[in-house]
């Protein structure tokens, strides 16, 4: 199959992952590991989390919102919003390796697209951000569609600005139920554990060598 389209997530494919940064305060406050994780996956879709994901709330209406969450689901220590969401945003930048692959791929004649379920800053120290996304073809940021993954319509919506049909596009994301979402309506997908098995398993599905080049740009 002739593919025309990579999709990739931001954090935890392009970037390490954000929950990389929650172990980490987790460990801080001396609260058990993965308690923020489960938290924020229990509250579903109607949690705080989601929310700001969708651009319902800011990062500091999350930051109160959460950490009574926190308090109300029982957590031993108190949460500390503010630091929380610092300590998330911290961390490496983007790997080279990823941004190596989309250049290779847009040399290729393939379209690529960065598909994030992301928040949006409350100042404009973004301009990284705004760098990166210059990588790529098109941008979904599920704060500013007021979708998130693993909604059916944000997959939707970028291959309808792709200018592609799903089966003729490839999605890398580190959440096996954001792929399952895409996976359903025929986008093919690639589970990002290690970088570089990723990258050679999406080489082997679009004909390219996607390994060993030096990041540009």
């Amino acid at each position: 199959m002739r593919y025309r389209a990579v999709i990739f997530d931001i954090g935890g494919v392009i970037y390490p992952s954000p929950f990389e940064g929650i172990r980490a305060y987790e460990r801080s406050i001396g609260l058990e590991p993965g308690f923020l994780g489960a938290l924020i996956h229990a509250q579903g879709h109607d949690g705080a989390w989601s929310a700001m994901e969708r651009g319902e709330i800011d990062p500091r209406q999350f930051a109160t919102a959460f950490a009574l969450e926190c308090r109300d689901a029982g957590a031993p220590v108190a949460v500390d919003g503010a630091a929380f969401m610092a300590a998330m945003s911290s961390g490496a930048g983007p790997r080279p390796e990823m941004l190596a692959a989309v250049a290779v791929l847009q040399a290729a004649g393939l379209r690529t697209a960065a598909l994030t379920n992301n928040w949006q800053p409350l100042d404009s120290g973004g301009s990284e951000m705004v760098e990166l996304m210059s990588h790529f073809d098109v941008v979904i940021e599920s704060s500013v569609v007021g979708l998130r993954k693993p909604d059916p319509r944000i997959y939707e919506l970028v291959c309808e600005r792709l200018r592609v049909e799903p089966s003729e596009a490839v999605f890398l994301d580190d959440l096996g139920v954001n792929l399952k979402g895409a996976r359903a309506l025929g986008i093919a997908t690639i589970k990002v554990d290690d970088p570089d098995v990723a990258l050679a398993e999406l080489g082997a599905l679009v004909g390219l060598d996607l390994a060993g080049h030096a990041a540009t740009g």
